[in-house]
């Protein structure tokens, strides 16, 4: 392996959950777009000798911290209508390869389970570097994007208006992104 193939050390890393977060967009009476993001409150980063190419990661989304900063509308969302969070409090992501790692971009490609669904799902994802930050600690960085079918995942709710419209669309396009921070050996 040459080192341009690797560019990440070997090792356990840790989510940095104060500046990781996903985003997500999803059009709204048809003409709009709502955003909102969640919270992502676990997550470890497995990397070997062959560095991002064999890497593995698995990351926890608190369903509940749905944010678009509109109270009622969270509210909603958190609803049995949307992610129904008494019932399925969590959104996990385990990945299962990494495909076409070009030094910086990639897709990764993992399973979802979202209301208590499990789909496989791919991610555009960009490979953001390695540091030592200011305080000693060896950091790294990813973003990723995506979207997916809310039905795909049980999420039927149907709030229709004209002819054709849909109060909420099906397709939910998502972007993450994360920092992590390389554990100690």
């Amino acid at each position: 392996m040459t080192s341009t193939q690797t560019l990440l050390s070997a090792g356990t890393w840790s989510i940095d959950e104060v500046h990781s977060d996903v985003s997500i967009k999803v059009r709204h009476m048809a003409v709009g777009k709502a955003k909102g993001t969640f919270k992502i409150t676990s997550g470890t980063l497995t990397v070997g000798d062959t560095g991002i190419a064999g890497a593995s990661v698995v990351t926890v989304i608190d369903a509940a911290s749905v944010n678009t900063n509109k109270v009622e509308r969270d509210a909603h969302v958190r609803s049995a209508d949307f992610l129904d969070v008494e019932k399925f409090p969590t959104i996990e992501f385990r990945s299962l390869e990494v495909r076409d790692f070009d030094g910086e971009s990639f897709t990764l490609v993992g399973d979802l389970t979202l209301h208590g669904v499990t789909k496989t799902v791919e991610l555009d994802a960009e490979f953001l570097g390695e540091t030592v930050d200011a305080y000693g600690s060896t950091r790294t960085g990813f973003s990723a994007e995506t979207s997916l079918s809310r039905k795909e995942f049980g999420i039927d709710i149907e709030m229709a208006f004209g002819a054709g419209n849909a109060v909420v669309a099906d397709k939910i396009e998502i972007a993450i992104e994360t920092e992590w921070v390389r554990n100690a050996d």
